[in-house]
């Protein structure tokens, strides 16, 4: 009798846990003067396309979201949230946004390139936070204050025609794409677990290959995107890259204390974008991906 009670409270508090309400994220939408969407691993993620800046390379005009667009991403822990997240800006930008992050207890993680060539002179400052989340918000809101990043909420995009071969470049890469502001992109994730502070990291924030495709006529396509490697893989993708054509663009961390330890690599083409596929394919053919 006793065993029976006791699987009968075991069963109750299961089903209290699986019907406890997720996170209302109202607060955090809010205070960034954004909506983000709940993505299918459980963070929060919110865009910010730079679409105030118009930036070039080798004459290729740059749609944000290609490679300009700043986001925030945040994930329950306990009573608290953990936020990563990326923000582009110009050079005269990065230092104040980082001062200001700083006041509200944001680390900035990285600074660096992700383009060679682009005119004017992007940088792209990661960041993580711990702490109240609607706080971490208030606080990413008045550092992209400082900056000309639109902060209202997004128009209603246009619909637009990719000019790709979608289905081909999802055939070759080997998983599902999607069309956003006139870009094709695929976010290949890691097979395996990566975690910071005794914490798994969802790939929604950041952890997954970031491949994007901009049509520029002809059957050809203007990506980048980045490569998220372990120290092993690193050197096998430069060399499948350059064997394509595909230069490599910046090698660096975005992350501080995660495990195990990942490299971003970052690359450029302007090219036929089924061979530019077929390349990135074996790329990934290099890496320990989820299939």
């Amino acid at each position: 009798m006793r065993a029976f009670q006791f699987l009968l409270s075991l069963l109750a508090l299961f089903t209290l846990v699986a019907a406890s309400p997720k996170k209302d994220w109202k607060d955090v939408e809010a205070a960034l003067g954004r909506a983000g969407t709940v993505q299918p691993d459980g963070a929060y993620k919110v865009s910010f396309p730079r679409s105030d800046l118009t930036i070039t390379v080798d004459g290729v005009g740059i749609k944000p979201a290609l490679a300009l667009g700043s986001w925030a991403a945040f994930n329950e822990s306990g009573a608290h949230a953990t936020t990563m997240g990326d923000l582009v800006l110009l050079e005269s930008e990065v230092n104040p946004v980082i001062a200001e992050l700083q006041k509200g207890g944001i680390e900035a993680t990285a600074i660096h390139n992700h383009l060679i060539g682009e005119s004017p002179r992007v940088m792209y400052v990661h960041f993580s936070g711990h702490g109240d989340a609607t706080a971490i918000a208030r606080t990413l809101h008045s550092a992209l204050a400082l900056t000309k990043t639109p902060m209202g909420p997004p128009a209603a995009p246009a619909a637009a025609q990719l000019d790709l071969p979608t289905a081909d470049l999802d055939r070759i890469v080997g998983h599902p794409g999607k069309a956003n502001g006139g870009v094709y992109q695929f976010g290949v994730p890691r097979a395996d677990k990566t975690t910071e502070h005794g914490m798994t990291i969802p790939a929604s924030m950041g952890l997954a290959t970031a491949i994007n495709f901009q049509p520029t006529g002809n059957g050809r396509a203007a990506i980048t995107g980045d490569f998220v490697l372990i120290a092993s893989e690193v050197n096998p993708v430069i060399r499948e890259l350059q064997s394509g054509g595909i230069a490599v663009t910046a090698l660096h961390s975005h992350m501080l204390d995660e495990q195990p330890r990942l490299f971003f690599m970052h690359f450029w083409a302007n090219d036929d974008a089924l061979k530019l596929a077929r390349t990135l394919r074996s790329a990934l053919d290099r890496m320990h991906i989820k299939k």
